[in-house]
């Protein structure tokens, strides 16, 4: 009850006169330093956070990842969450989340542990795709964790080269229930043109949920929503920035229901994307493998054993 009623105040000040500053939330930000390959120091998320604050950010989910190149250091993450948390306690609100890459190993341990790696334990889970190949058996882990409790945010489409050559399958994912972030800085076109393009072709249709910085560094990834809240308000109006800068994001904080949204044009229409696809890059070639030789004839397969591979043992529980 007292995080809705601190809710109902900040929405109310959305009213406020024109001139003051708006009040943001940022679902996605690398703020927790030495965890990942976002903030290397505690100077530097010092620094990101006030930065933040000054553009009228109120709220930061803190996402380290959880990757095979940055492992989710449970313990390391929490301790550095409560130094930041004492430090800025006065400036600005931190909360927990995770930049989740889908492996199989993560989707394994976040379906034993139900919540576990969602943004303040309330079930909004960042979900990112490899930017190489999707497989075919992703779209069934992603039910198994819907399945675990989890409402499954994906986090940006636009940047991702596999979804350039087949956007079909996010408005797949769409339709099935999942949610999507775009990256602030994509929309004015710091992540290249295509990106541009991409997250703009989703904000006209409707497509996007929430914008968050995916703030990196205040220099090359810098935490700069206002940037964008004031473009979503020129291009499509201010209540659209109100919803995908601070209204949406606050019930990840809540665990809360999304507000009414806007039909999302063209989705159940299964009309295509339209963006320039013609500087969409080649995907990767396929190299047929070679053939192995057949198996001794006392080798006999029993279903469900000798599998190989994590995605094949993720689907053999």
């Amino acid at each position: 009850m007292h995080l809705w009623l601190k809710y109902w105040q900040f929405i109310e000040v959305l009213g406020s006169p024109v001139g003051e500053q708006i009040r943001m939330i940022d679902i996605h930000h690398h703020l927790i330093y030495g965890v990942d390959d976002g903030s290397p120091d505690l100077t530097t998320s010092l620094a990101m956070a006030r930065e933040a604050a000054s553009e009228g950010v109120t709220h930061i989910v803190c996402t380290p990842h959880a990757s095979d190149n940055y492992p989710y250091q449970t313990e390391l993450i929490l301790e550095r969450l409560g130094e930041l948390r004492r430090l800025l306690q006065d400036e600005i609100q931190l909360e927990l989340g995770c930049d989740f890459h889908l492996n199989a190993e993560n989707i394994l341990e976040a379906i034993e542990h139900p919540l576990r790696y969602s943004i303040a334990g309330k079930g909004y889970l960042l979900i990112e795709f490899p930017d190489l190949v999707i497989p075919p058996q992703m779209t069934d882990a992603m039910r198994r964790l819907k399945g675990a409790g989890y409402t499954l945010v994906i986090t940006h489409p636009e940047r991702n080269r596999v979804l350039h050559r087949k956007p079909e399958m996010l408005a797949d994912w769409m339709r099935e229930g999942c949610l999507v972030q775009v990256t602030s800085s994509s929309l004015y076109g710091r992540f290249g043109s295509l990106a541009e393009a991409f997250s703009n072709e989703l904000l006209d249709r409707n497509w996007i949920t929430f914008v968050a910085t995916d703030a990196h560094h205040p220099k090359w990834r810098p935490p700069h929503l206002k940037k964008a809240y004031d473009y979503i308000a020129r291009k499509v109006g201010e209540e659209v920035a109100q919803r995908l800068c601070t209204t949406n994001p606050m019930v990840t904080l809540t665990g809360a229901a999304l507000p009414s949204q806007p039909e999302p044009i063209g989705l159940w229409e299964y009309e295509p994307l339209k963006f320039d696809s013609s500087k969409v890059p080649p995907g990767p070639r396929h190299v047929p493998r070679k053939t192995k030789s057949a198996k001794p004839e006392d080798e006999t397969e029993v279903p469900g054993a000798n599998l190989k591979g994590f995605w094949n043992r993720l689907f053999a529980r």
